[in-house]
């Protein structure tokens, strides 16, 4: 089974996709990457769901990759005595640490964190941004405000401060809990939310030990004036605008997203863009053209993935969704204004051999008929410099790793396959030339790129850059070593 198109799309799995039959026409109309939202659902429920996606992966022969989204501190406030309180604009209101129920004047913030780092003219949200309120004066266990859009504000609402970094880790006692279950299953990546500094991918990363990929979800904006340092952590980035439209303006979002997804590509890590990409479509077997068009101009950018939350956990039409992006993708993916996008902000970048052989391996597959660009890789590194390149040929991943194998399943234009250990050069060409016939990127008279590392089984290595046949007997005529 092959994509007809570059872009991965990562499906999110919940009540309307937990059965295998959901799971693999899901798998079937194009998702690539199974996300496990840990916010929600049971460890029961994630294990039967990982088990299934694995028997699925093991009877098509194809990888597939799992991210599990760990869920990040959540910040909310307590409970009011007499039910919802209106709040109007210009009226004062306190948030404090007393546990006594709310009411129309006051209610708990549970967090004296929040009240830790304040400062007068800081902006607390509530319910996604729908009430807003600047403070006036603050201590150690309360902040007077000053309401400046009011609303309705209810029990347990979820509160933003976005213009001040909270002393507050990523990861809490369950996202702690969910991290080593995820890894002690086999996820392949883990999501990491309310990353603030990149000390806190590096503790995520510390408690993975390597067994799965560590992506940074930015939602917040102090993870976007730390970007720099948060992706040279960081294996993979999200970015994840649900979050970032909330303790952001809404107009600066868009530019946030085409700022990072650059970056990203520049960096030879893979970026997500997600939520609400087609949101509509929880309730509608088709999309609003707005929504195709928030898509594609993801695609435009050149981003590896794009991402589906409730469309397909919870939604009325996951499989429709998942199939709507798909056509969307490969409807992007042949305009000429595509490639013209793509190769206008390819980084210019090189400071390696590595780097110089995949932009050799680049413009030979450009410029010549070259029907596939074949990479061998012990850790992933040279498959995401040739991504990174966004070549118009397929790019077979070729790995003897199966964590490596999977976790590939994320980035741009990787047709992933396992191979065994290899000792010579000349068997990795046999095998190049043997996966691009079987899996329909080229016949026998076409010729592929093949890149590798000798000594082989060695991680950065790569050095060898061959043009060869997919004829085998070609090969072995012409290469008796």
């Amino acid at each position: 089974m092959r994509r007809h198109r570059k872009v991965k799309i990562v499906a999110t799995l919940g009540p309307a996709s937990s059965d295998e039959a959901m799971i693999r026409k899901l798998f079937e109309a194009g998702a690539d990457v199974f996300r496990l939202n840990m916010s929600h659902g049971s460890h029961d429920d994630h294990r039967a769901r990982h088990a299934t996606i694995r028997k699925i992966e093991a009877e098509t022969g194809r990888p597939i990759a799992i991210l599990a989204d760990l869920q990040g501190p959540k910040l909310r406030v307590g409970q009011f005595e007499k039910g919802p309180v209106d709040l109007a604009n210009g009226q004062h209101f306190r948030f404090d640490l007393n546990d006594a129920k709310g009411d129309a004047n006051r209610v708990q913030l549970p967090h004296p964190e929040i009240f830790a780092a304040l400062q007068k003219g800081s902006e607390l949200l509530v319910n996604d941004g729908k009430i807003r309120l600047r403070v006036e004066e603050h201590g150690k266990d309360f902040a007077d405000c000053i309401v400046t859009a009011g609303g309705e504000i209810s029990d347990r609402k979820g509160v933003n401060v976005p213009d001040v970094v909270l002393p507050l880790a990523a990861l809490s006692q369950k996202d702690k809990a969910d991290l080593e279950f995820a890894c002690a299953m086999g996820v392949d990546w883990l999501a990491l939310s309310f990353v603030q500094r990149a000390e806190d991918v590096e503790e995520a990363k510390k408690l993975a030990r390597g067994r799965a990929a560590v992506l940074s979800k930015i939602e917040k904006p102090a993870a976007v004036r730390a970007f720099d340092s948060i992706l040279a952590v960081s294996d993979g980035v999200m970015v994840a605008r649900g979050d970032l439209g909330v303790e952001l303006p809404m107009h600066a979002v868009p530019p946030i997203q085409k700022r990072l997804v650059r970056a990203c590509r520049a960096a030879a890590k893979p970026v997500i863009v997600a939520t609400q990409m087609l949101e509509s479509m929880i309730e509608n077997p088709i999309p609003t053209r707005a929504e195709v068009s928030d898509v594609a101009t993801a695609i435009y950018e050149g981003t590896d993935a794009v991402m589906l939350s409730a469309e397909s956990a919870a939604g009325d039409f996951p499989v429709e969704a998942v199939t709507t992006m798909d056509s969307v993708a490969r409807s992007v993916e042949s305009d000429p204004n595509y490639r013209e996008m793509i190769e206008a902000t390819r980084s210019a970048k090189r400071h390696s051999v590595a780097d110089g052989i995949v932009t050799a391996a680049r413009e030979i597959a450009e410029t010549t008929d070259i029907a596939a660009i074949c990479a061998f890789t012990q850790s992933g590194t040279t498959v995401s410099l040739v991504a990174r390149e966004r070549p118009r040929v397929p790019i077979l991943a070729m790995t003897p790793v199966e964590t490596v194998l999977r976790r590939l399943c994320l980035t741009w234009g990787t047709h992933c396959v396992m191979t065994p250990r290899l000792n010579r050069f000349k068997e990795a060409v046999v095998q190049s030339a043997q996966a691009a016939r079987d899996a329909g990127f080229a016949d026998e008279t076409q010729q592929i790129v093949v890149m590798a590392g000798v000594p082989f089984n060695v991680p950065g290595t790569t050095n060898i850059l061959r043009i060869a046949p997919c004829d085998e007997r070609l090969i072995y005529s012409t290469d008796p070593e």
